[in-house]
């Protein structure tokens, strides 16, 4: 038997997205080396030409928006040992959630301006929904270190499980002036960490990219608000950018 064989064989799928996270792995450079010593890429569109149906691990990267996106989820689920939700679009919903705002023929004329269009203007979902998903990877795009440790912990046997703290504690360790200081509105008190603050670090706010947490202390938050004065509605359109179909499946759960 070849030593091909014995690695993990690792396939790369897409749906609605923009493939950014996809596209932050060809970045990896010697780390992504250094996977293909325990692992084998057998389908990735943004790096390689062939495929293969013979997979153990699926990155799904996107949201689900039409039926025939269920099935091919479905039957990726059926192949795969292992589902990687991979980045904001397939973990949350992401900013193709927005669409739920809208009916189908609202969507289309905002994005068609009167045209016919024979394209379905689906209602986005997180993977989740549709399949079983046995790890998460959130961001948008991905972080490229989480990735890796995600994947190092997942080779090994162990899982992955993304923190469950706030953005801040990460600002905070890099000793960054909290933006609210600054004037701005960030999500930071109770969206997950994991990005190592990439985007308040570079003084820019952070919109929950990543998904609010498990138990967010949302008085806290509110608080926090009242000091700089803001309101709750004032953040959530910012909240709505990543987050809407969380949003709109705590809602339906209020009513029940």
């Amino acid at each position: 038997m070849s030593e091909d064989k014995k690695k993990v064989r690792i396939a790369f799928f897409d749906f609605a997205d923009c493939e950014g996270c996809q596209l932050q792995l060809t970045y990896l450079n010697e780390n992504f080396l250094g996977l293909l010593e325990h692992c084998e890429i057998v389908s990735f569109r943004e790096a390689m030409s062939e495929r293969s149906d013979e997979y153990d691990i699926a990155f799904v990267e996107g949201s689900i928006t039409r039926k025939h996106d269920e099935e091919r989820v479905r039957k990726i689920r059926e192949n795969a040992k292992i589902v990687i939700a991979y980045g904001s679009c397939a973990s949350l919903g992401g900013v193709n959630g927005l669409r739920r705002r809208f009916s189908d023929e609202e969507a289309k004329e905002i994005v068609y301006k009167g045209r016919d269009s024979h394209l379905e203007a689906g209602w986005p979902r997180p993977v989740h929904e549709v399949v079983k998903v046995d790890h998460f990877i959130h961001g948008c795009p991905s972080n490229n270190d989480e990735t890796i440790k995600a994947v190092k912990s997942i080779l090994l046997g162990k899982g992955y499980t993304p923190p469950d703290y706030p953005v801040c504690v990460e600002c905070k360790l890099k000793e960054n002036v909290c933006l609210f200081e600054k004037g701005q509105v960030c999500m930071g008190p109770v969206t997950r960490a994991g990005c190592g603050a990439w985007c308040p670090s570079w003084g820019n706010t952070c919109y929950s990219c990543r998904g609010l947490l498990d138990d967010p202390a949302e008085q806290g938050q509110t608080e926090l608000l009242e000091k700089y004065g803001y309101t709750i509605d004032d953040i959530t359109e910012k909240f709505d950018l990543y987050n809407r179909c969380r949003m709109d499946a705590e809602k339906e759960a209020e009513k029940k």
